[in-house]
């Protein structure tokens, strides 16, 4: 059987050198002209796109009649796209709103993941960032309240280098699941450098020694090796708020160690959500046997591809959805 996560970075790669060549035209899930496959789209957060590129590649392969249009933007426009008839599917990395709900938004839960602090791996406090972590209370200090902007301010013995802070500038899940993590409501909330894109903040951050963000864990860990991006440390989370990283909150060595901290509700919520599929009003046919495939068969890859499974009864709740 073929290595899920070694899959999955061909994909992304091809996906990737891709997207820009992908068809611009609208909603496209009908039935094609006689003999001719019919194509679903897809729009939306980075954080599913890993997931979702593995998913389609693989119904493909049993469902030749169908072709799929993956394109990462963030879940802010994919939301967009989507009540905009323009693509057949969204990737949310957030809960649904209910001005979108009330434009039929039609929400199906896919997967779990979570969003984590970055450091670069040459700042030169990291090894003080590892052994204090960061609490709600301090990241608020760094990205809302502008109270902590030197590294002293938060690490003891710190540099009194100023802190660099990034945030998105896409609308995103992640930046409203960091936000709401340190007691914001929305992405509006967080301040900093914005840059756009998951794969965008990652690499500002590594260019930068005295930089801090966050990021999807598909884009902080490798997705091949399971272990942190090369030039980020991910920063751990002080979960008892006593001011040092104890064993039972270290879990961030591999996307094999958090996800299972994530799956054993170790890791906080938020930051960790759920993600969703979403379509406008009931999904076609066509749309709908591929949602039940993924809440089915396509569970199978979660784990490997470095998210978390849905627990049964979520998944059963979700196919009741789509009956």
């Amino acid at each position: 059987m073929t290595n899920p996560r070694k899959l999955l970075v061909i994909l992304v790669v091809l996906a990737v050198l891709s997207s820009g060549l992908a068809s611009c035209a609208g909603s496209s899930g009908q039935p094609g002209a006689a003999g001719q496959p019919e194509t679903i789209s897809v729009s939306g957060a980075f954080a599913l796109f890993p997931m979702v590129t593995l998913w389609t590649s693989e119904y493909q392969k049993s469902h030749p009649e169908i072709r799929f249009d993956v394109q990462a933007g963030g879940a802010g426009k994919g939301m967009t796209d989507v009540l905009a008839g323009a693509v057949d599917l969204a990737m949310l990395s957030r809960e649904v709103r209910q001005e979108e709900l009330d434009q039929s938004a039609f929400p199906v839960p896919v997967a779990i993941d979570a969003v984590v602090a970055t450091v670069n791996a040459d700042n030169p406090d990291l090894e003080k960032i590892l052994q204090t972590g960061i609490t709600p209370q301090m990241a608020a200090g760094i990205w809302m309240d502008n109270t902590v902007t030197r590294w002293d301010q938060w690490l003891a013995g710190g540099s009194g280098e100023a802190i660099d802070v990034y945030t998105r500038a896409d609308a995103a899940g992640a930046a409203e699941m960091w936000a709401r993590f340190i007691g914001g409501e929305t992405q509006e909330d967080l301040r900093g450098t914005a840059v756009n894109g998951d794969p965008g903040l990652a690499e500002a951050v590594r260019q930068d020694p005295l930089g801090i963000g966050f990021n999807n864990i598909g884009f902080a860990y490798d997705p091949g090796s399971g272990q942190q991006i090369t030039g980020l440390r991910v920063v751990p989370i002080d979960l008892n708020g006593d001011g040092q990283i104890t064993p039972d909150e270290d879990f961030y060595t591999t996307r094999t160690d958090i996800t299972q901290a994530i799956a054993d509700r170790r890791y906080p919520f938020p930051p960790a959500r759920e993600l969703y599929l979403v379509t406008k009003g009931a999904p076609s046919q066509a749309v709908t046997e591929f949602l039940r495939w993924v809440l089915t068969d396509g569970q199978a890859l979660v784990p490997g591809a470095g998210y978390v499974k849905l627990t049964d009864a979520r998944i059963q709740s979700a196919l009741e959805l789509l009956k």
